[in-house]
């Protein structure tokens, strides 16, 4: 059976009737047998059908469904295959991708047809030539057509196989290390190693799984690690453990790395608790429970999290606690034992209201069962994944506030063109060298004999002397000291108590030499605190009791502050003042160092006599002022007290006793007074003087003091001096009247003191009165 066009003659049909029946529309083939052709097998073709195309090319391509528009690869149209970048990009050449082509179409697309005949007519051969023919000066962010072939060829195939001759080929074909198309080869080949070594990473390996990541460009590729890291943990729970330790291994070298994992899960974890996303709460607070067993992780991030989901309790967010308790609850209980105290009396509350699910509840009690247990079965880290000392570990201290959304780093995970790229990668090939080098040499130390090594260590010296000499190398900024004080302030301030901080800070095991900054640390930090708290003073006190070797640190520094009391403000000399007051109430340090201070008014400042004033005063509210005074008596310390008590002139003897009678320490200058009288004489006037002087401390004594024995003593003094001053002739008797009304008014108050303190004892003593039945 035939068609009606293969029945009709082959004349020219009309326009008319073409325009007007859609059959002939219908049928109508390109490759009909009766379309003439010419030479080379082309069609002839009219004025309408060019215009016709030319507005077809002009439409709007459909880049996601590209059905028709693109030829195939292996098809009849030879003269049209040319192997163009079309078939594998699935994109249409670069110059029909012109701004304004839709729209403002007109001589561009008619230039580009007939650019397009030209180019069919000519050989093969120019063609080849023109294609691999190089551009001048081209661009290195821009990848050419004939390398974004082979770039897409090697990072997404399309499903297309390649041989791995041909891939080898093509990959040969760019040289060019700063190209672009180098870079994002290079960039797609770290991604794949470092996706498969977080896949294969497990106990066994760890540690050769960590050497070969550290031979890739970590640092390049840190926010594909983290990325990988993450993806991979919340695929295999099961294996988080496994991922912390690779994780410290990484953060003891590159410590940014540990910190921009930790901030992501962070936001990982904030973003879940928005969402109310049990799932990826759980995921994430595994992870950071792990890193903080590997002490990447500092403790206070712990807590926040579970005070933020204990504080207001709901079913998710109890469970998503517990599950974090089991996982760090060991570690937690051995470096903040109050912390975890806090948190389980809160889940105990929780169990007592008894408002949650009753699957909850026996999840609380089975925590609560845990604990009991020593966490004996939910270990911090296992032996096979302790890896890295605590000396050699960075601690990252940051909190759920201090974690923004721009702290991700996102842009990390793209790839990113670098003009630096060659010199980059040899620093970072030298720096992997240098940790490689150092971890296999000492573990190499470790395996080899201990002769062996000291043999060689000495032919080293022996030989290598003179270098060494030459590459010290002396660190004026003072890098390591500003990092020692930082980590010490950290301590401090994050312990709950001062046993806590004493103990953190003894495992830190400093440097010989470094002990004198830890004793300055803890008076900095006294100083600077609002009023005094007594944390500081406790917290010296246990240091210099464990360890000798801070007894004379402290000593000499109570020395320079002493020394240097004019450039403390009021507030920091009273912290300080009762910051040593402490020490010496406690013995921790001796009482030696009073031999500094010399009480008189030449070598003393206000600073100074601030500093002797509350110093005094704290002596006396701890000790008590009979223990005080015996400890200033001890035959041993005299020397040392000469200063402080001073007996070579009467002015300066006469400026102590004073000093002490202000503050109301006057019953420690009895021995001064006496010291004063036994005094030789020099002339009247002096001794009208240091009577009336003795006189008046007395009689202020005796008003301070509320001893029997000092009270008897100053009224023995009184009627001698009565009977003096009747037997002598004083030509101004008001001042006899004002010394006898003083004398009397001291008097009628020690007697009425007395009376109140007899009344007092009666009233302890008296039985109190029974109620009659």
């Amino acid at each position: 059976m035939t068609t009606d066009t293969e029945s009709s003659p082959p004349t020219k049909p009309k326009r008319g009737s073409q325009s007007k029946s859609p059959e002939p529309k219908k049928h109508k083939r390109d490759d009909s047998p009766h379309k003439s052709r010419d030479r080379d097998g082309r069609k002839h073709r009219s004025k309408r059908s060019r215009s016709r195309e030319k507005r077809r090319s002009r439409k709007y391509h459909d880049l996601d469904r590209p059905v028709e528009d693109y030829p195939r690869y292996y098809g009849e149209d030879l003269d049209y295959k040319q192997n163009s970048d079309r078939y594998w990009t699935k994109y249409p050449r670069k110059d029909e991708n012109q701004i304004g082509n839709r729209y403002y179409g007109g001589e561009a697309d008619s230039n580009r047809e007939v650019d397009r005949e030209k180019s069919n007519k000519q050989p093969e051969k120019e063609k080849e030539e023109i294609r691999d023919k190089p551009q001048e000066n081209p661009a290195k962010e821009t990848i050419t057509p004939r390398e974004k072939k082979t770039v897409d060829l090697l990072t997404r195939t399309g499903g297309a196989y390649i041989p791995p001759a041909k891939l080898r080929m093509m990959q040969a074909e760019i040289t060019d290390k700063s190209s672009a198309a180098y870079q994002r080869i290079a960039w797609e080949a770290l991604k794949k190693s470092i996706h498969g070594y977080i896949n294969k990473v497990n106990t066994s390996n760890i540690g050769i799984i960590s050497r070969e990541l550290l031979h890739e460009n970590v640092v390049r590729g840190r926010g594909l690690l983290c990325k990988s890291i993450i993806q991979a943990q919340a695929a295999s729970p099961t294996f988080t453990n496994v991922y912390s330790a690779l994780v410290a291994v990484i953060n003891s070298k590159f410590p940014n790395i540990g910190e921009l994992l930790l901030k992501r899960l962070v936001l990982q974890f904030k973003r879940g608790f928005k969402q109310n996303n049990k799932v990826i709460c759980i995921s994430a607070t595994t992870f950071v429970a792990h890193l903080v067993n590997q002490r990447v992780a500092h403790e206070i991030l712990a807590l926040e999290i579970l005070t933020l989901l204990v504080e207001t309790p709901t079913d998710d967010s109890v469970e998503v606690a517990i599950s974090f308790l089991k996982e760090c609850g060991q570690k937690l209980t051995e470096v903040s034992s109050k912390g975890i105290n806090a948190i389980f009396e809160m889940l105990r509350n929780i169990l007592h209201e008894g408002q949650l699910e009753q699957r909850i509840q026996y999840m609380i009690e089975v925590m609560f069962q845990i604990r009991k247990d020593g966490f004996k079965d939910h270990a911090a880290v296992i032996e096979a994944l302790d890896l890295v000392d605590e000396e050699h570990q960075f601690t990252h201290l940051i909190t759920l506030d201090d974690v923004k959304q721009s702290n991700a780093e996102d842009i990390l995970n793209v790839f990113k063109f670098d003009d630096n790229y060659e010199e980059n990668e040899g620093k970072y090939k030298t720096l992997s060298k240098e940790i490689l080098d150092a971890s296999s040499s000492e573990s190499g130390s470790e395996e080899g004999s201990g002769e062996e090594d000291e043999d060689e260590d000495e032919d080293d010296d022996e030989e290598d002397a003179v270098p060494k000499n030459e590459s010290n190398i002396i660190d004026n900024t003072e890098t390591n000291l500003v990092a020692l004080r930082r980590t010490i302030y950290l301590t401090i301030q994050s312990s709950l108590d001062f046993e806590e901080s004493a103990h953190k800070l003894m495992k830190m095991e400093l440097k010989p030499g470094q002990e004198i900054e830890l004793c300055h640390m803890f008076l900095d930090c006294c100083a600077e605190q609002r009023t005094y708290e007594k944390f500081y003073g406790l917290l010296a006190q246990r240091f210099c009791q464990v360890n000798q070797i801070y007894v004379e640190p402290f000593q000499q520094i109570f020395k320079d502050t002493y020394a240097t009391t004019h450039r403390l403000d009021t507030n920091k000399l009273r912290n300080v003042s009762k910051f040593f007051a402490h020490l010496m109430f406690t013995d921790a340090i001796g009482w030696e160092v009073l031999e500094i201070m010399k009480l008189n008014e030449e070598d003393t400042n206000s600073s100074n006599r601030i500093f002797i004033k509350i110093l005094f005063q704290e002596l006396a509210e701890y000790m008590g002022l009979e223990k005080l005074n015996a400890r200033l008596k001890d035959p041993t310390l005299q020397t040392h007290f000469e200063g402080l008590f001073p007996r070579d002139d009467p002015k300066n003897t006469r400026f102590a006793i004073n000093f002490f009678t202000s503050i109301g320490l006057g019953g420690l200058t009895a021995e001064l007074r006496e010291h004063l009288k036994t005094a030789p004489k020099v002339s009247t006037l002096n001794i009208a003087e240091e009577s009336s002087d003795s006189s008046s401390s007395s009689s202020s004594s005796s008003s301070e003091e509320s001893s029997d024995s000092e009270s008897s003593s100053s009224e023995d003094e009184k009627k001698k001096k009565k009977e003096k001053d009747k037997n002598k002739k004083r030509p101004d008797s008001s001042d006899e009247e004002k010394r006898r009304k003083r004398d009397s008014r001291d008097v009628r108050r020690y007697r009425n003191e007395r009376s109140r303190e007899q009344d007092t004892r009666r009233k302890r003593r008296s039985p109190e009165p029974r109620h009659r039945r």
